[in-house]
């Protein structure tokens, strides 16, 4: 008679953890959380680079997390910022996002957007 032995499947949480930790740590470092807490909607509309640097995670965030709660990782091109969603869902882990409405004036033209400020959860 043949025995066959199923392994249980482990998450991706319990298998990656270090690597899901270097992805996280290299967000937290793409955004400078360190030095800079907060951020408006319309400063990262406006900073390609960071959207850049944050969509290259995509094969890596595929690799090493669950990304079937995160659509902007499965299919960013149906989502309008989905380095935005990558970043909220990501680092909420490790920090509290607070969202709040913000306006300003620049060049004499008013400007409405939100402003983001990430606690660091202790």
């Amino acid at each position: 008679m043949l025995s066959i032995f199923i392994m249980p499947m482990r998450l991706k949480s319990e298998l990656y953890k270090k690597e899901q930790e270097q992805v996280i740590d290299k967000i937290i470092s793409i955004l400078d959380l360190q030095n800079k807490t907060t951020y408006t909607l319309y400063e990262l509309d406006t900073n390609k680079e960071i959207q850049h640097k944050i969509i290259e995670l995509i094969p890596e965030i595929r690799k090493w997390f669950s990304f079937n709660g995160i659509k902007a990782v499965g299919e960013p091109s149906r989502i309008k910022r989905p380095w935005l969603s990558i970043i909220k869902h990501l680092l909420k882990t490790k920090y509290s996002i607070e969202s709040k409405d913000f306006q300003f004036t620049e060049n004499g033209r008013r400007i409405r957007t939100h402003v983001y400020s990430f606690g660091l959860i202790t």
